[in-house]
């Protein structure tokens, strides 16, 4: 059976994905493990490296998958790839190879902003988050409507840890994965929603799949039939692919 292994991102544990999830079809498994200090995983120590938190996560991230980090979840799991078997698959969702951008002609998060977000942050974590939260679904063609369904699917606090929420704004100004996408172990796609506005736009060398129109930085909860039609149709590509890759027997032609 085709797998798909589905990664929260910053703030947001594995509930997020539940309208996606209802939108997949029935032949494919999917999991949506949490990262160590979010969602049902709270009482689990936060990892302060990469090491660590991949042996915490290994039995979650298995190889005959396709692997789909959204957002800081995309960059962890592209980071990890240093320390785990690779999968069939990557796909970053609302990420590129880092968080920051120091283009600002091409949108996305400046470094100055991450800092800014990070000092307001340490000064009141609640207000902040609840900020992110609206920031990131700003580009959403509902704004309103998809926070709503957001604060239906996780409440009103955050579903992790003060520890975890601050190690991953640790993660996300510091994880740079240029050298790993440059030469990945598997294949590395990118999908954006068009209207993110925490993504940079694409580099003409950046190789990735069409941006999904209509859809901001959370396009599994306004567009999760599209989303959900594109990840099923790069999880059995890339499952037949390592079949193919796999099979121990010639393939012959009839007489």
């Amino acid at each position: 059976m085709t797998r798909l292994v589905l990664l929260s991102g910053w703030g947001i544990d594995a509930r997020i994905w539940q309208p996606l999830v209802a939108s997949l079809p029935a032949d494919i498994n999917v999991t949506t493990p949490d990262w160590p200090g979010y969602g049902i995983r709270q009482d689990a120590s936060t990892p302060k490296d990469l090491a660590t938190l991949a042996k915490t996560m290994a039995d979650d991230l298995p190889q005959d998958a396709l692997w789909v980090g959204w957002s800081l979840g995309g960059l962890l799991a592209t980071a990890l790839l240093k320390h785990l078997p690779a999968p069939q698959a990557l796909l970053l969702l609302g990420m590129r190879e880092r968080f920051t951008t120091l283009d600002k002609a091409r949108g996305g998060v400046t470094p100055a902003a991450l800092a800014a977000f990070h000092d307001a942050f340490q000064q009141d974590a609640l207000a902040t988050w609840r900020h992110f939260l609206r920031w990131q679904l700003s580009g959403e063609p509902r704004p309103r409507h998809v926070h709503r369904q957001l604060q239906a699917l996780i409440g009103n606090e955050p579903p992790a840890t003060p520890a975890s929420l601050a190690a991953g704004l640790d993660w996300l100004e510091r994880l740079d994965n240029t050298e790993i996408c440059a030469s990945p172990p598997c294949p590395i796609l990118i999908v954006t929603g068009e209207r993110d506005p925490l993504t940079a736009t694409a580099t003409p060398a950046s190789a990735q799949a069409r941006p999904i129109d209509q859809a901001g930085h959370c396009p599994q909860l306004s567009q999760p039939e599209i989303l959900a039609g594109r990840l099923a149709t790069l999880a059995h590509e890339h499952a037949s692919r390592t079949h193919e890759d796999t099979d121990p027997l010639p393939r012959r032609e009839p007489a």
